[in-house]
Protein backbone atom coordinates (compact mmCIF):
# COMPACT_ATOMS: atom_id res chain seq x y z
CA UNK A 1 0.00 0.00 0.00
CA UNK A 2 1.38 3.39 -1.03
CA UNK A 3 0.94 7.12 -0.63
CA UNK A 4 1.28 8.79 -4.03
CA UNK A 5 1.92 12.38 -5.14
CA UNK A 6 0.98 13.69 -8.59
CA UNK A 7 2.41 17.07 -9.59
CA UNK A 8 0.31 19.26 -11.88
CA UNK A 9 -3.05 20.98 -12.12
CA UNK A 10 -4.58 20.28 -15.53
CA UNK A 11 -6.73 17.77 -17.36
CA UNK A 12 -3.82 15.36 -17.75
CA UNK A 13 -3.25 15.27 -14.00
CA UNK A 14 -6.99 14.87 -13.38
CA UNK A 15 -6.96 11.86 -15.73
CA UNK A 16 -3.93 10.41 -13.96
CA UNK A 17 -5.62 10.89 -10.58
CA UNK A 18 -8.81 9.29 -11.91
CA UNK A 19 -6.92 6.18 -13.07
CA UNK A 20 -4.62 5.86 -10.06
CA UNK A 21 -7.45 6.34 -7.57
CA UNK A 22 -8.72 2.90 -8.64
CA UNK A 23 -5.51 1.10 -7.68
CA UNK A 24 -5.67 -1.49 -4.92
CA UNK A 25 -2.14 -0.44 -3.95
CA UNK A 26 -3.20 3.12 -3.14
CA UNK A 27 -3.45 4.28 0.44
CA UNK A 28 -3.63 8.06 -0.05
CA UNK A 29 -3.42 10.22 -3.17
CA UNK A 30 -2.13 13.79 -3.11
CA UNK A 31 -1.99 16.21 -6.04
CA UNK A 32 0.13 19.37 -6.05
CA UNK A 33 -1.49 21.83 -6.62
CA UNK A 34 -4.46 19.97 -8.17
CA UNK A 35 -7.76 21.51 -9.26
CA UNK A 36 -11.43 21.53 -8.18
CA UNK A 37 -12.22 18.35 -10.11
CA UNK A 38 -9.29 16.47 -8.65
CA UNK A 39 -10.30 17.22 -5.06
CA UNK A 40 -13.12 14.67 -5.44
CA UNK A 41 -10.45 11.98 -5.85
CA UNK A 42 -7.44 13.21 -3.90
CA UNK A 43 -6.17 15.83 -1.49
CA UNK A 44 -4.94 18.97 -3.22
CA UNK A 45 -1.69 20.36 -1.79
CA UNK A 46 -1.01 24.08 -2.17
CA UNK A 47 2.76 24.13 -2.37
CA UNK A 48 4.59 26.12 -5.04
CA UNK A 49 5.89 23.63 -7.63
CA UNK A 50 9.14 25.64 -7.74
CA UNK A 51 9.72 25.16 -4.01
CA UNK A 52 11.71 21.93 -4.26
CA UNK A 53 12.67 21.86 -0.59
CA UNK A 54 9.03 22.17 0.54
CA UNK A 55 8.01 19.37 -1.84
CA UNK A 56 10.77 17.12 -0.47
CA UNK A 57 9.73 17.87 3.12
CA UNK A 58 6.08 17.10 2.30
CA UNK A 59 7.04 13.80 0.65
CA UNK A 60 9.08 12.74 3.64
CA UNK A 61 6.36 13.73 6.12
CA UNK A 62 3.65 11.86 4.19
CA UNK A 63 5.81 8.82 3.36
CA UNK A 64 5.30 9.29 -0.37
CA UNK A 65 6.33 6.11 -2.25
CA UNK A 66 6.05 7.51 -5.79
CA UNK A 67 5.97 10.99 -7.34
CA UNK A 68 4.40 11.31 -10.79
CA UNK A 69 5.34 14.57 -12.53
CA UNK A 70 2.69 15.52 -15.09
CA UNK A 71 3.74 18.73 -16.91
CA UNK A 72 6.91 19.22 -18.95
CA UNK A 73 8.14 22.40 -17.25
CA UNK A 74 9.03 20.86 -13.84
CA UNK A 75 10.73 17.95 -15.63
CA UNK A 76 12.76 20.26 -17.84
CA UNK A 77 13.66 22.43 -14.84
CA UNK A 78 15.08 19.42 -12.98
CA UNK A 79 12.50 18.66 -10.30
CA UNK A 80 12.87 14.95 -11.04
CA UNK A 81 16.64 15.19 -10.59
CA UNK A 82 16.31 16.91 -7.23
CA UNK A 83 13.76 14.49 -5.82
CA UNK A 84 15.67 11.41 -6.98
CA UNK A 85 18.86 12.74 -5.41
CA UNK A 86 17.04 12.87 -2.07
CA UNK A 87 16.15 9.18 -2.38
CA UNK A 88 12.56 9.56 -3.60
CA UNK A 89 11.09 7.46 -6.43
CA UNK A 90 9.96 9.50 -9.46
CA UNK A 91 8.03 8.67 -12.62
CA UNK A 92 9.32 11.19 -15.15
CA UNK A 93 12.68 11.81 -16.83
CA UNK A 94 15.52 13.91 -15.51
CA UNK A 95 16.33 17.27 -17.12
CA UNK A 96 18.86 15.88 -19.61
CA UNK A 97 16.43 13.27 -20.93
CA UNK A 98 13.57 15.80 -20.92
CA UNK A 99 15.54 17.83 -23.46
CA UNK A 100 13.92 15.56 -26.05
CA UNK A 101 10.98 17.98 -25.65
CA UNK A 102 12.55 21.20 -24.40
CA UNK A 103 14.90 21.50 -27.38
CA UNK A 104 13.54 20.58 -30.79
CA UNK A 105 16.99 21.11 -32.26
CA UNK A 106 18.41 18.49 -29.88
CA UNK A 107 15.61 16.06 -30.78
CA UNK A 108 16.05 16.60 -34.52
CA UNK A 109 19.83 16.15 -34.35
CA UNK A 110 19.38 12.97 -32.31
CA UNK A 111 16.98 11.57 -34.90
CA UNK A 112 19.21 12.53 -37.80
CA UNK A 113 22.28 10.94 -36.19
CA UNK A 114 20.48 7.67 -35.47
CA UNK A 115 18.43 7.45 -38.69
CA UNK A 116 15.11 7.81 -36.89
CA UNK A 117 12.53 8.85 -39.53
CA UNK A 118 11.45 12.50 -39.30
CA UNK A 119 10.91 15.52 -41.54
CA UNK A 120 13.89 17.18 -43.24
CA UNK A 121 14.87 20.33 -41.34
CA UNK A 122 17.21 23.26 -40.81
CA UNK A 123 17.75 25.29 -37.63
CA UNK A 124 18.47 28.97 -37.19
CA UNK A 125 19.12 31.27 -34.22
CA UNK A 126 17.81 34.83 -33.97
CA UNK A 127 21.11 36.28 -35.20
CA UNK A 128 20.75 34.20 -38.40
CA UNK A 129 17.64 35.98 -39.63
CA UNK A 130 19.05 36.64 -43.10
CA UNK A 131 20.13 33.02 -43.53
CA UNK A 132 16.69 31.78 -42.40
CA UNK A 133 15.01 34.19 -44.80
CA UNK A 134 17.17 32.97 -47.67
CA UNK A 135 16.44 29.34 -46.75
CA UNK A 136 12.70 30.00 -46.86
CA UNK A 137 13.01 31.65 -50.26
CA UNK A 138 14.57 28.45 -51.60
CA UNK A 139 12.12 26.09 -49.86
CA UNK A 140 9.11 24.31 -51.33
CA UNK A 141 5.84 25.35 -49.70
CA UNK A 142 4.17 24.63 -47.39
CA UNK A 143 6.74 24.61 -44.60
CA UNK A 144 6.53 24.34 -40.81
CA UNK A 145 8.24 26.74 -38.39
CA UNK A 146 8.72 25.57 -34.81
CA UNK A 147 9.99 27.30 -31.70
CA UNK A 148 12.97 25.36 -30.42
CA UNK A 149 11.92 25.69 -26.76
CA UNK A 150 8.75 25.11 -24.76
CA UNK A 151 5.81 27.16 -26.03
CA UNK A 152 2.81 25.45 -24.35
CA UNK A 153 1.93 23.59 -27.54
CA UNK A 154 1.50 26.80 -29.55
CA UNK A 155 4.96 27.35 -31.03
CA UNK A 156 4.25 25.55 -34.31
CA UNK A 157 3.24 27.56 -37.39
CA UNK A 158 2.22 25.93 -40.68
CA UNK A 159 2.92 28.29 -43.59
CA UNK A 160 1.19 27.69 -46.91
CA UNK A 161 3.20 30.19 -48.94
CA UNK A 162 6.35 32.30 -48.79
CA UNK A 163 4.57 35.41 -47.48
CA UNK A 164 3.17 33.43 -44.52
CA UNK A 165 6.57 31.88 -43.89
CA UNK A 166 8.36 35.26 -43.77
CA UNK A 167 5.62 36.68 -41.54
CA UNK A 168 5.99 33.70 -39.19
CA UNK A 169 9.76 34.12 -39.12
CA UNK A 170 9.23 37.75 -38.13
CA UNK A 171 6.86 36.62 -35.38
CA UNK A 172 9.65 34.49 -33.93
CA UNK A 173 12.72 36.68 -34.39
CA UNK A 174 11.50 40.28 -34.62
CA UNK A 175 8.20 40.46 -32.72
CA UNK A 176 9.43 37.76 -30.31
CA UNK A 177 5.89 36.43 -29.85
CA UNK A 178 7.22 33.20 -28.33
CA UNK A 179 9.85 34.82 -26.12
CA UNK A 180 13.00 32.88 -25.35
CA UNK A 181 11.41 29.67 -26.66
CA UNK A 182 11.46 31.19 -30.14
CA UNK A 183 15.03 32.50 -30.08
CA UNK A 184 15.95 29.46 -32.16
CA UNK A 185 13.67 28.17 -34.92
CA UNK A 186 13.38 24.84 -36.70
CA UNK A 187 12.20 25.03 -40.31
CA UNK A 188 10.80 21.66 -41.41
CA UNK A 189 9.41 20.13 -44.55
CA UNK A 190 5.64 19.77 -44.42
CA UNK A 191 4.71 16.13 -43.93
CA UNK A 192 1.56 14.83 -45.65
CA UNK A 193 -0.39 12.12 -43.89
CA UNK A 194 -2.42 11.47 -40.76
CA UNK A 195 -1.18 12.13 -37.24
CA UNK A 196 -1.25 9.66 -34.38
CA UNK A 197 -0.03 9.82 -30.78
CA UNK A 198 1.69 6.96 -28.96
CA UNK A 199 2.61 6.83 -25.25
CA UNK A 200 5.56 4.57 -24.43
CA UNK A 201 5.85 3.92 -20.69
CA UNK A 202 9.49 3.01 -20.08
CA UNK A 203 12.07 2.23 -17.43
CA UNK A 204 14.74 3.44 -19.84
CA UNK A 205 15.41 -0.04 -21.23
CA UNK A 206 12.12 -1.81 -21.85
CA UNK A 207 8.86 -0.10 -22.80
CA UNK A 208 5.11 -0.62 -23.19
CA UNK A 209 3.00 1.23 -25.74
CA UNK A 210 -0.45 2.26 -24.56
CA UNK A 211 -3.42 2.45 -26.98
CA UNK A 212 -3.01 4.98 -29.78
CA UNK A 213 -4.86 8.29 -29.90
CA UNK A 214 -5.38 11.18 -32.28
CA UNK A 215 -5.19 14.76 -31.04
CA UNK A 216 -6.86 17.78 -32.68
CA UNK A 217 -4.37 20.65 -32.37
CA UNK A 218 -6.04 23.35 -34.48
CA UNK A 219 -8.59 25.69 -32.92
CA UNK A 220 -11.24 25.26 -35.64
CA UNK A 221 -13.19 22.51 -37.37
CA UNK A 222 -11.48 20.68 -40.23
CA UNK A 223 -8.12 21.49 -38.65
CA UNK A 224 -8.34 25.20 -39.40
CA UNK A 225 -6.85 28.17 -37.55
CA UNK A 226 -4.07 28.41 -35.00
CA UNK A 227 -2.40 25.58 -33.15
CA UNK A 228 -3.49 25.08 -29.54
CA UNK A 229 -2.54 22.76 -26.73
CA UNK A 230 -5.23 20.41 -28.06
CA UNK A 231 -8.98 20.79 -28.67
CA UNK A 232 -9.91 17.15 -28.25
CA UNK A 233 -8.84 13.58 -28.86
CA UNK A 234 -10.13 10.08 -29.43
CA UNK A 235 -8.81 6.59 -28.77
CA UNK A 236 -7.90 4.27 -30.38
CA UNK A 237 -6.80 5.74 -33.71
CA UNK A 238 -7.92 3.30 -36.45
CA UNK A 239 -5.07 4.31 -38.75
CA UNK A 240 -2.70 2.36 -36.52
CA UNK A 241 -2.76 -1.44 -36.92
CA UNK A 242 -0.52 -4.05 -35.28
CA UNK A 243 1.95 -4.17 -38.17
CA UNK A 244 2.36 -0.41 -38.17
CA UNK A 245 2.80 -0.35 -34.39
CA UNK A 246 5.56 -2.96 -34.65
CA UNK A 247 7.29 -0.79 -37.25
CA UNK A 248 7.02 2.27 -34.99
CA UNK A 249 8.40 0.36 -32.02
CA UNK A 250 11.33 -0.98 -34.04
CA UNK A 251 12.25 2.09 -36.10
CA UNK A 252 11.36 4.92 -33.70
CA UNK A 253 10.78 4.10 -30.03
CA UNK A 254 13.45 1.46 -29.45
CA UNK A 255 16.28 3.38 -31.20
CA UNK A 256 15.27 6.67 -29.56
CA UNK A 257 15.45 5.19 -26.06
CA UNK A 258 18.76 3.53 -26.92
CA UNK A 259 20.18 6.78 -28.31
CA UNK A 260 19.20 8.66 -25.15
CA UNK A 261 20.59 5.93 -22.93
CA UNK A 262 23.90 5.80 -24.80
CA UNK A 263 24.18 9.59 -24.54
CA UNK A 264 23.89 9.42 -20.74
CA UNK A 265 20.27 10.59 -20.84
CA UNK A 266 18.40 7.46 -19.77
CA UNK A 267 14.70 8.20 -20.11
CA UNK A 268 12.42 6.96 -17.31
CA UNK A 269 8.76 7.92 -17.62
CA UNK A 270 6.38 8.40 -20.53
CA UNK A 271 7.86 9.12 -23.95
CA UNK A 272 5.16 10.77 -26.05
CA UNK A 273 5.61 10.13 -29.77
CA UNK A 274 3.71 12.48 -32.07
CA UNK A 275 3.84 10.76 -35.45
CA UNK A 276 2.76 11.36 -39.04
CA UNK A 277 1.76 8.28 -41.00
CA UNK A 278 3.00 9.13 -44.50
CA UNK A 279 3.02 7.17 -47.77
CA UNK A 280 6.61 6.18 -47.01
CA UNK A 281 5.93 5.12 -43.44
CA UNK A 282 5.68 6.68 -39.95
CA UNK A 283 7.77 9.76 -39.21
CA UNK A 284 8.29 11.68 -35.97
CA UNK A 285 6.58 15.07 -35.77
CA UNK A 286 7.65 15.66 -32.17
CA UNK A 287 8.63 13.96 -28.94
CA UNK A 288 7.31 15.00 -25.53
CA UNK A 289 8.78 13.98 -22.18
CA UNK A 290 5.43 13.24 -20.51
CA UNK A 291 1.85 12.12 -21.09
CA UNK A 292 0.12 14.20 -23.78
CA UNK A 293 -2.85 16.43 -23.10
CA UNK A 294 -5.69 15.80 -24.02
CA UNK A 295 -4.74 12.31 -25.24
CA UNK A 296 -4.28 11.13 -21.65
CA UNK A 297 -7.98 11.82 -21.06
CA UNK A 298 -8.95 9.19 -23.64
CA UNK A 299 -6.11 6.67 -23.29
CA UNK A 300 -6.13 6.04 -19.54
CA UNK A 301 -9.89 5.36 -19.21
CA UNK A 302 -9.47 2.51 -21.74
CA UNK A 303 -6.87 0.61 -19.71
CA UNK A 304 -7.60 -2.59 -17.81
CA UNK A 305 -5.33 -3.34 -14.89
CA UNK A 306 -3.41 -1.27 -12.37
CA UNK A 307 -1.80 1.87 -13.82
CA UNK A 308 -0.11 2.65 -10.51
CA UNK A 309 1.70 -0.71 -10.53
CA UNK A 310 2.88 -0.05 -14.08
CA UNK A 311 4.23 3.42 -13.33
CA UNK A 312 5.82 2.28 -10.07
CA UNK A 313 7.58 -0.58 -11.85
CA UNK A 314 8.96 1.82 -14.48
CA UNK A 315 10.23 4.21 -11.82
CA UNK A 316 11.78 1.26 -9.97
CA UNK A 317 13.83 0.24 -13.01
CA UNK A 318 12.01 -3.01 -13.83
CA UNK A 319 8.99 -2.47 -16.08
CA UNK A 320 6.13 -4.93 -15.52
CA UNK A 321 4.34 -4.78 -18.88
CA UNK A 322 1.61 -7.22 -17.90
CA UNK A 323 0.07 -4.77 -15.42
CA UNK A 324 -2.20 -3.01 -17.95
CA UNK A 325 -3.82 -3.74 -21.29
CA UNK A 326 -6.27 -2.11 -23.69
CA UNK A 327 -9.91 -2.74 -22.76
CA UNK A 328 -11.19 -2.91 -26.33
CA UNK A 329 -13.44 0.14 -25.99
CA UNK A 330 -13.45 3.68 -27.38
CA UNK A 331 -13.17 7.14 -25.83
CA UNK A 332 -13.73 10.67 -27.12
CA UNK A 333 -12.69 13.88 -25.33
CA UNK A 334 -13.98 17.30 -26.41
CA UNK A 335 -12.28 20.35 -24.92
CA UNK A 336 -14.50 23.23 -23.81
CA UNK A 337 -12.34 26.33 -24.23
CA UNK A 338 -12.64 30.03 -23.47
CA UNK A 339 -13.57 32.36 -26.31
CA UNK A 340 -10.41 33.88 -27.76
CA UNK A 341 -8.12 30.96 -26.92
CA UNK A 342 -5.26 30.43 -27.88
CA UNK A 343 -4.89 34.23 -27.96
CA UNK A 344 -6.45 36.64 -25.44
CA UNK A 345 -9.36 35.27 -23.39
CA UNK A 346 -11.21 36.26 -20.24
CA UNK A 347 -11.49 34.18 -17.06
CA UNK A 348 -13.77 34.06 -14.05
CA UNK A 349 -17.07 32.91 -15.60
CA UNK A 350 -19.24 30.50 -13.61
CA UNK A 351 -19.50 27.00 -15.06
CA UNK A 352 -22.96 25.43 -14.86
CA UNK A 353 -24.18 21.91 -15.56
CA UNK A 354 -21.22 19.92 -14.25
CA UNK A 355 -23.35 17.55 -12.16
CA UNK A 356 -25.72 14.77 -13.16
CA UNK A 357 -23.63 13.24 -15.93
CA UNK A 358 -23.90 9.55 -16.83
CA UNK A 359 -21.41 7.06 -15.38
CA UNK A 360 -19.63 6.65 -18.70
CA UNK A 361 -18.92 10.38 -18.98
CA UNK A 362 -15.98 11.95 -17.14
CA UNK A 363 -15.55 15.72 -16.82
CA UNK A 364 -11.83 16.41 -16.52
CA UNK A 365 -10.96 19.87 -15.18
CA UNK A 366 -8.18 21.68 -17.05
CA UNK A 367 -8.53 25.38 -16.23
CA UNK A 368 -10.96 25.89 -13.36
CA UNK A 369 -11.08 27.38 -9.88
CA UNK A 370 -13.49 27.02 -6.97
CA UNK A 371 -15.00 29.87 -4.98
CA UNK A 372 -17.41 28.73 -2.31
CA UNK A 373 -19.53 26.01 -3.84
CA UNK A 374 -19.21 27.33 -7.41
CA UNK A 375 -16.73 26.48 -10.17
CA UNK A 376 -15.36 29.21 -12.46
CA UNK A 377 -13.23 29.30 -15.59
CA UNK A 378 -9.53 29.88 -14.97
CA UNK A 379 -7.76 29.09 -18.23
CA UNK A 380 -7.93 28.80 -22.01
CA UNK A 381 -8.77 25.12 -22.05
CA UNK A 382 -11.34 24.79 -19.29
CA UNK A 383 -12.80 21.27 -19.36
CA UNK A 384 -12.30 17.96 -21.14
CA UNK A 385 -15.64 16.21 -21.61
CA UNK A 386 -14.78 12.54 -22.08
CA UNK A 387 -17.18 9.77 -23.06
CA UNK A 388 -16.08 6.14 -22.66
CA UNK A 389 -17.69 3.08 -24.25
CA UNK A 390 -16.97 -0.61 -23.83
CA UNK A 391 -17.52 -1.30 -27.54
CA UNK A 392 -15.76 -0.11 -30.69
CA UNK A 393 -18.54 2.17 -31.98
CA UNK A 394 -16.65 5.45 -32.17
CA UNK A 395 -19.63 7.30 -33.66
CA UNK A 396 -21.83 6.50 -30.65
CA UNK A 397 -19.04 7.47 -28.26
CA UNK A 398 -18.68 10.83 -30.02
CA UNK A 399 -22.43 11.41 -29.78
CA UNK A 400 -22.31 10.62 -26.07
CA UNK A 401 -19.53 13.17 -25.49
CA UNK A 402 -21.34 15.96 -27.31
CA UNK A 403 -24.62 15.09 -25.58
CA UNK A 404 -22.86 15.55 -22.23
CA UNK A 405 -21.33 18.82 -23.44
CA UNK A 406 -24.80 20.24 -24.16
CA UNK A 407 -25.53 20.20 -20.42
CA UNK A 408 -22.54 22.40 -19.61
CA UNK A 409 -22.26 26.12 -20.20
CA UNK A 410 -20.22 29.17 -19.30
CA UNK A 411 -19.93 32.55 -20.93
CA UNK A 412 -17.81 32.40 -24.08
CA UNK A 413 -17.62 28.59 -24.15
CA UNK A 414 -16.12 27.37 -27.42
CA UNK A 415 -15.50 23.85 -28.76
CA UNK A 416 -14.91 22.03 -32.01
CA UNK A 417 -17.78 19.94 -33.34
CA UNK A 418 -15.76 17.46 -35.39
CA UNK A 419 -13.67 15.61 -32.80
CA UNK A 420 -13.19 11.96 -33.90
CA UNK A 421 -14.77 12.49 -37.34
CA UNK A 422 -11.59 11.44 -39.16
CA UNK A 423 -11.49 8.19 -37.22
CA UNK A 424 -15.18 7.54 -37.83
CA UNK A 425 -14.75 8.06 -41.59
CA UNK A 426 -11.76 5.72 -41.69
CA UNK A 427 -13.60 2.98 -39.78
CA UNK A 428 -16.67 3.22 -42.02
CA UNK A 429 -14.50 3.29 -45.15
CA UNK A 430 -12.66 0.15 -43.99
CA UNK A 431 -15.97 -1.61 -43.31
CA UNK A 432 -17.24 -0.75 -46.80
CA UNK A 433 -14.03 -2.07 -48.33
CA UNK A 434 -14.31 -5.29 -46.32
CA UNK A 435 -17.95 -5.79 -47.38
CA UNK A 436 -17.02 -5.37 -51.06
CA UNK A 437 -14.31 -8.00 -50.73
Amino acid sequence: MMNILIIGSGGREHALAHAISKSKLLTKLFVLPGNPGIELLAENILIDVKDYSAIKTFCNEKNIELIIIGPEKPLVDGLGNYLRETGLKVFGPDALAAEIESSKSFAKRLMKKHNIPTAAFAEFSADQYDEANEYLNKSSMPVVLKADGLAAGKGVLICNDLDEAIESLNNFFIKKEFGEAGSRVIIEEFLIGEEVSIFAVTDGEDFLCLPSAQDHKRIGNNDSGKNTGGMGAYCPAPILNRELLKEIEASIIKPTLAALRNAGRKFVGCLYCGLMITETGPKVVEFNCRFGDPETQVVLPLLKGDLLKLLYSAASGKLEKSEVEYSGGTAVCVVAASKGYPDHYEKGFEIKGLGGQENDVIIFHAGTKKEGNKIFTNGGRVLGITAVSNDDDLRKTKEKAYSALKRINFEGMYFRTDIADRGIKRIESNRMADSVQ
